[in-house]
């Protein structure tokens, strides 16, 4: 379904702390280069949700985790974005709820729905990794760096899901390796890098 993507960006901004919403950015942007790779591949069969649908669910993903819903997470997303007088269709909503499936009941299946799920927590550990540069800025972020503190430094940006994020090999559904999925999260964050604060 086609959207507004200002009107959904402006209900995101006004309703997160900015950290929130940088990392509602990134996993935008994210979700977008995962896309493309994947359609480079010829990976995207007809039934997978379009390229729209990915780039929405990323932006609006932790809408929820704020106000009066952070505790129920992120099973409100529709009352939330009613508030601003906005919908999703029903595919959106089912890849938001694949990010976070201990809670919604919902497991990855589609591509989507893993792409979002294995990528959440990445974007933290990118952030990070750029944030210990003296100038703090992604486009100085190598990937050997951003590769070497995910496998070999687990207490470093100890909050991301490594498991999570490895599940990207898993050949029946994305079968990215995972250097491969940190170098087009990596690059697609740095797209962005001066939206995100980085």
């Amino acid at each position: 379904m086609p959207y507004d993507r200002q009107k959904y960006l402006e209900a995101v901004k006004a309703q997160l702390e900015t950290n929130i919403f940088y990392h509602s950015l990134a996993l935008e942007a994210c979700l977008a280069g995962i896309y493309d790779h994947l359609k480079l591949q010829r990976q995207i069969g007809e039934d997978e949700p379009g390229r729209e649908d990915w780039l929405l669910a990323g932006l609006i993903h932790d809408i929820d985790y704020a106000g009066e819903f952070k505790d129920r997470h992120p099973l409100k997303t529709k009352e939330t974005l009613a508030k601003y007088g906005l919908e999703i269709s029903p595919g959106v909503l089912e890849i938001i709820q694949a990010h976070a499936p201990s809670r919604t009941g919902v497991q990855p299946q589609s591509k989507a729905q893993w792409a979002i799920f294995c990528a959440d927590s990445l974007t933290g550990l990118i952030t990070a990794t750029a944030l210990i540069y003296p100038t703090k800025k992604l486009a100085e972020v190598k990937l050997s760096s951003v590769v070497k503190r995910f496998l070999k430094e687990p207490k470093f940006a100890a909050g991301t899901r490594r498991e999570d994020v490895k599940m990207c090999e898993r050949p029946d559904d994305l079968n990215i390796p995972l250097e491969k999925f940190i170098e087009i999260c990596l690059a697609a964050m740095q797209g962005v890098a001066p939206e995100i604060g980085l």
